[in-house]
């Protein structure tokens, strides 16, 4: 145990934000820089190395937190490096990106403020970049084999660098013009700036991995293509179709998916736009769907200069705590949560369903109608007489994904099966119905959390390595069929 004491001595500290002002006017990370480093050892000190460390549990990736919480108390920075990456490719992704149900398993959460991991986790790994700890691990010898990646995101970047260090040769394939995913695109620049994607990429190109963007699979190369140009492929492209609202007024302008969104906005920060081609500037934004992506589009219209901003969820708001019976400690909970966008302004409405849009003569969308819903003999059900409108200049729909997108023919041309669920069927090996050709991440598992994609890349990569040389030391950190405590 680091400081046998710290629990009782410490209270939780985290990092503390740029003030409000001052962050909706750039789109640079909300986080104070260098806020962390001066109270992460007595933070580090607070983890209690319990007998059963249940925050293991609630990490599908097994991260080994009470060993890098005790180096970090130490100081000794280097060490608690090597043992975060011991079991996590990216922790500066997942240390900015995850809700950490990790936190909500620690065993110091049962009856006090947990340890904050996630926090702890973004030092060591940004003072090990600043250390030059983090160095390219190229592998001593090559297989002879090649491995084609489809899809750059947190998923396919895991698989990729974990089957290179093995001495494959590997090519990942991105239809975007620049690698990451929805983690480039889909992730505003003030959660994570995008210069930690950039930084990874170029550590991977040095181990040897290769990158092709601009190719979009089924369609620019095909799946035949691929299999006769490789020993073996790794689907890691995500589920990115979007849920829609098929309501009467959905088809006016100036209501998108987020997904048509968030990426314009990220595009500026790239340099690619000067002014984003939908902009938030100077209108009523509403926003519908509760969750991450939904807050994600909150922030961005703060930043854009929207006139107001309304943020619409189906459910009834989540408790404030944690529920004894139906929420009971180490699970992870769904409460109400005040993210930083969420600190920025805006209006937030509970148990509301949009019923319609309606447009001016211009065919633009200026009001939506909502109504109240409340759950009746177990189904919604809408509330007489509660039917109301909101101005609404710019919508966005932020439902969630149904599963893996098949315009593009991908799916049909590989020959793979569906699950019931419409997901890419996968074995217990994360092999497809198709000999040879793998799935990982949210194509075969559903929308799920950073941690779950990158859990599932390097699960994956173990089961190719075994196909391609008949043994693998790989580390499988999950099974296809895993749901921990957290989802």
């Amino acid at each position: 145990m680091a400081d046998p004491k710290g629990f009782l001595n410490h209270g939780r500290e985290v990092a503390r934000s740029r003030p409000v002002a001052e962050r909706v006017g750039d789109f640079q990370e909300v986080y104070v820089p260098g806020s962390l480093l001066p109270i992460i050892g007595k933070q580090a000190g607070r983890c209690m190395d319990c007998g059963i460390p249940f925050c293991h549990n609630g990490c599908p990736l097994g991260n080994l937190i009470p060993e890098w919480n005790d180096y970090a108390y130490r100081g000794d920075w280097a060490a608690a490096s090597e043992r975060l990456h011991a079991t996590n490719n990216f922790p500066e992704f997942t240390g900015r990106l995850c809700p950490a149900p990790c936190e909500s398993a620690c065993v110091l959460g049962i009856n006090q403020a947990p340890v904050t991991i996630k926090n702890v986790e973004v030092s060591i790994i940004d003072k090990a970049w600043e250390d030059g700890d983090v160095a390219p691990q190229a592998p001593e010898r090559l297989s002879g084999k090649t491995v084609a990646v489809i899809g750059s995101g947190p998923s396919g970047l895991a698989a990729a660098q974990q089957l290179t260090r093995a001495g494959h040769t590997v090519a990942v394939y991105e239809r975007a013009d620049r690698v990451g995913g929805l983690l480039r695109y889909g992730i505003p620049e003030f959660k994570m700036e995008k210069r930690h994607i950039n930084r990874r990429i170029e550590q991977m190109r040095a181990e040897g991995t290769r990158f092709r963007t601009g190719v979009e699979v089924g369609r620019d190369i095909t799946a035949g293509d691929l299999k006769k140009r490789y020993d073996a492929v790794v689907l890691a492209v995500g589920a990115t179709t979007a849920r829609d609202l098929p309501v009467p007024g959905r088809e006016l302008n100036g209501i998108h998916q987020a997904m048509e969104y968030l990426p314009l906005s990220n595009k500026v920060q790239e340099g690619d736009f000067v002014s984003p081609p939908i902009t938030a500037e100077g209108k009523h934004v509403v926003v519908i769907g509760g969750g991450d992506t939904g807050a994600d589009c909150v922030g961005t219209a703060h930043r854009q200069g929207a006139a107001s901003v309304t943020q619409l969820e189906i459910m009834p708001r989540p408790n404030d705590e944690r529920h004894p019976v139906d929420q009971p400690w180490p699970t992870f909970p769904l409460l109400y949560k005040v993210t930083s966008a969420h600190e920025e302004g805006g209006e937030r409405v509970y148990s509301v369903s949009t019923t319609h849009f309606e447009g001016d003569e211009d065919g633009n969308v200026q009001w939506l109608h909502l109504t109240e819903v409340a759950f009746v003999d177990g189904k919604l059900t809408q509330k007489e007489g509660s039917g109301r409108r909101i101005p609404a200049q710019l919508v966005t729909l932020a439902m969630g994904f149904t599963g893996t997108d098949r315009e593009n023919g991908l799916v049909e041309q590989f020959g793979l099966d569906l699950d019931e669920r419409g997901n890419i069927a996968r074995d217990a090996e994360f092999r497809t119905s198709v000999p040879g050709v793998y799935v990982a991440g949210d194509a075969g598992r559903g929308q799920s959390l950073i941690v779950w994609a990158i859990a599932e890349g390097r699960s994956a990569a173990k089961g190719v390595d075994r196909f391609l040389t008949g043994a693998s030391d790989l580390p499988a950190p999950i099974r296809p069929t895993d749901r921990s405590l957290a989802v």
